[in-house]
């Protein structure tokens, strides 16, 4: 197998060493960044809907909850520090800078939202995601098989007897 190398601005935007095609996953959203109706208030145009047809407005972290796009884009902008309010509706988000902050860095948050894995990042191990599982989620302990009958152990009971059942009523239709 080769990889390809994609230069750098088809993917983030911007002129950089070339990257491989494997460096990020996800895909980044196209975001047009405008001013707003005031100096402090910055729009973000994306190619995609965050929202659907619903406003959503975030004064707070606290208040964007949850994995919806419009609720992850806000937590992060606001988590940043530069915005006091966030709007979502459709493919548009506006924001209010906060009292001296810059617009640097927000155009990235943006693009990045579905962005869910970078350079530089490693993969949980099995122990830390089975401890994130809830208890009810967990795998249930394999029956223990019975070594004469040569049924695989990890088939649940039910299905070996619904299969059991469809044979005999086949083997009754063939006569």
């Amino acid at each position: 197998m080769v990889l390809r190398t994609v230069p750098a601005v088809r993917i983030s935007g911007r002129s950089q060493a070339p990257l491989t095609s494997v460096t990020f996953m996800g895909q980044p959203v196209a975001v047009e960044q405008k001013a707003g109706g005031r100096a402090a208030v910055v729009r973000f145009e994306t190619n995609r809907s965050l929202t659907g047809m619903g406003h959503e407005r975030f004064a707070s972290a606290a208040e964007a909850k949850g994995t919806r796009s419009a609720a992850v884009v806000a937590r992060r902008l606001l988590e940043s520090g530069q915005v006091t309010w966030v709007h979502v509706y459709g493919n548009i988000v506006t924001a209010e800078l906060a009292s001296g902050a810059s617009q640097s860095g927000l155009n990235d948050i943006v693009r990045d939202l579905y962005q869910y894995w970078k350079p530089g990042m490693t993969p949980p191990s099995v122990e830390e995601l089975m401890a994130q599982m809830p208890a009810e989620a967990a795998p249930a302990a394999a029956p223990a098989g019975d070594a004469g009958s040569g049924l695989d152990p990890r088939v649940p009971a039910h299905l070996w007897e619904r299969s059991r059942l469809g044979r005999e009523r086949w083997k009754a239709k063939q006569g």
